[in-house]
């Protein structure tokens, strides 16, 4: 995987950046990446297939609905690689080759993305708002995804990292969102991740501690 510079983002990772709104803050980052595979990518991409297909080999489950049969296909199988190596594009000095299947879940498409993004970052739309008459922040954000990797032809997933041993989390964080944006026929990624941390905590509060919700799990029940 490639990191792309495209500067239509920098507006948004500069509002997202560290926007202070009181007792907590809203950090982002949104950014793409080419589906080309580097010498490091190939061998962590043969070494996860690898794992798919043992995992496929050895389980008697083989429903039609079942995790065995959506990895069955070579196609599912290179979208979760993507979304691994993506990962370990993010954080370089993370070991990713533990993710598990099951921690990636399906938003469908957009307005899956949009009813989350709307319900987590209103405090964040309302300060951008002041600044920018002309477009809200969810309105410029459709339109740069749109802009670097045409979100008709996409495919939006999100990621519920493992919180034992999770780097993005940080301290005093109460929710965390991770969502990929996938173009099989531009063969590109784009990740953004926002979260909230409380500013609380730097005053010696106790927060509620670290929070995720997600939607329908493409690998339930998947221990791959």
């Amino acid at each position: 995987m490639k990191y792309l510079e495209y500067t239509p983002f920098d507006r948004i990772n500069a509002f997202l950046d560290h926007l202070n709104l009181g007792e907590h803050t809203i950090k982002g980052c949104i950014e793409a990446y080419s589906c080309k595979h580097t010498g490091t990518d190939k061998r962590l991409s043969l070494s996860l297939e690898n794992e798919m297909l043992d995992y496929i080999g050895n389980s008697p489950d083989v429903g039609s609905s079942s995790p065995v049969e959506y990895l069955s296909s070579r196609s599912s199988r290179k979208t979760l690689i993507y979304l691994i190596l993506t990962l370990s594009q993010m954080y370089p000095d993370y070991d990713f080759s533990a993710v598990k299947a099951h921690q990636f879940f399906t938003e469908g498409t957009w307005e899956g993305f949009k009813q989350i993004f709307q319900s987590y970052m209103s405090d964040a739309s309302k300060v951008w708002n002041e600044t920018d008459e002309d477009s809200t922040l969810l309105e410029t954000l459709y339109k740069t995804l749109d802009e670097v990797i045409n979100l008709a032809d996409c495919e939006v997933y999100s990621y519920d990292p493992n919180s034992d041993a999770d780097p993005f989390i940080e301290k005093g964080a109460l929710w965390s969102y991770n969502f990929f944006f996938y173009n099989r026929k531009l063969k590109r990624v784009v990740s953004f991740r926002f979260s909230c941390l409380s500013n609380l905590v730097s005053d010696g509060f106790p927060t509620d501690g670290f929070y995720y919700e997600e939607d329908g799990e493409i690998f339930d029940e998947m221990d791959m």
